[in-house]
């Protein structure tokens, strides 16, 4: 206790001193407080340098050609193709950030012989190995040639090199009406899993660009995730912790355990919230990529008409924990009016009816979801200069019709 005296020459005040000055440089050499913690708790928040972006098609020449079956030259049954192995994880093609162009001053034919392996319908399946994802990605749409063609342009690449099966649908509203985001994506899911067995859907919006390729367009297992967590519109911070817009991804099994999406968000606003308060009310959460990988730019744009701000947005939350049950995936009405297999993505045109507000000058009672008693369909008249689209017959065939989902569809096991 010798040390302990009060003179500042005493050996413990001298020792005091120098302690707290080796602190102090420690702290700032650390980069604060965020820094230390990362030292002392051992983070493993990996590090990008978005300074240097790669072109958005490197690697693209690495990948192999598809494998051809031999040709049968004897009378014997016919040959199979020789069996591919599993693709890597993470893949060997992966470049961290790229370059993202948020206008395309190319035409689709020009994008698409960018991507020679691209298959009609945006379906694309690794040439050289067998892949563990089957991912679908829904993009609800109305009237964005320009941010469609720039996410074509950016979007088929840097899926190709993360070696994923995947195909690209865009979910097209009809008409003038007010546009529903939410209940056109309850659409595109169930027009996806109609065509094949994805493991993943992606909810994904026409002007977000992701900036890194280590933000992988796969699934958790168990929770639905936010993949968005770092835009530039919100200087690459998440606005608030339950925040779940632009680009989000789901299991077939996480969505019906959630009923789908609302369908009664008619305007901008609050169906992202209501999607996340289902995630919770479900019993599950959502997970997230770190910050570093989960950048994302966004086209900038004026507003569009049709989806102008939802004025009952607020009033429609706080009835989520009533409604989520009733509304959604169970109670999803909609006419299908073709569906076509572009070059670049599968084109679903669909009928999903009018804003009830401005049919019958008011909302619907939230405590019960409206049915339609048409049973071929929505009632819609056609409105000028937007004339209903013959049902288009493409490589699978399609009927127009009103679907209602069911809550029991069982999916093939892989």
């Amino acid at each position: 206790m010798a040390c302990c005296g009060r003179s500042l020459d005493s050996p413990c005040t001298l020792a005091l001193l120098i302690g707290f000055q080796f602190a102090f440089v420690l702290y700032f050499s650390l980069g604060g407080f965020k820094g230390l913690v990362s030292v002392l708790v051992h983070t493993t928040e990996p590090e990008f340098d978005y300074s240097r972006p790669h072109d958005v098609y490197t690697n693209l020449s690495h990948l192999g050609a598809p494998h051809l079956p031999p040709r049968n030259v004897g009378t014997g049954p016919p040959p199979t193709a020789p069996l591919l192995k599993d693709c890597q994880i993470p893949s060997p093609l992966l470049v961290g950030p790229v370059s993202v162009h948020l206008s395309s001053s190319l035409s689709m034919e020009e994008i698409r012989q960018r991507n020679p392996l691209v298959q009609p319908g945006g379906r694309y399946r690794p040439p050289d190995c067998e892949p563990r994802h089957h991912t679908a990605i829904v993009v609800p749409y109305r009237n964005r040639q320009t941010h469609l063609r720039a996410l074509l342009y950016h979007l088929h690449p840097f899926l190709q090199r993360q070696q994923i099966h995947y195909s690209i649908y865009i979910v097209q509203q009809w008409g003038n009406s007010t546009f529903n985001r939410a209940k056109l994506l309850n659409v595109g899911v169930r027009e996806a899993l109609r065509d094949e067995d994805w493991s993943c859907i992606f909810l994904h919006d026409v002007d977000l660009l992701p900036e890194n390729d280590h933000n992988t367009y796969t699934c958790h297992k168990q929770f639905p995730t936010h993949l968005s967590v770092a835009m530039d519109k919100f200087r690459y911070r998440l606005p608030y912790p339950q925040y779940f817009g632009g680009v989000s991804a789901v299991t077939p099994d996480q969505y019906m355990k959630m009923n789908g999406f609302p369908n009664l968000y008619w305007g901008w606003g609050g169906e992202d919230d209501d999607i996340a308060a289902r995630v919770r009310l479900s019993g599950m959460k959502i997970v997230r990529p770190p910050v570093a990988i989960g950048h994302y730019k966004m086209i900038k744009h004026k507003g569009d008409r049709g989806n102008e701000q939802n004025p009952r947005r607020f009033d429609l939350l706080k009835r989520t924990r009533l409604n989520w049950r009733a509304d959604g995936l169970n109670s999803l009405t909609y006419e299908l009016l073709s569906k076509e297999l572009e070059p670049l993505y599968t084109n679903i045109t669909v009928n999903i009816g009018d804003d009830p507000r401005l049919v019958h000058g008011k909302l619907p009672n939230l405590a019960k979801v409206p049915q339609s008693s048409n049973k071929n369909g929505l009632k819609q008249e056609p409105r000028p200069g937007n004339q209903r689209p013959t049902p288009a017959i493409t490589t699978s065939r399609v009927k127009t019709e009103q679907t209602q989902v069911n809550r029991t569809t069982q999916r093939k096991a892989h």
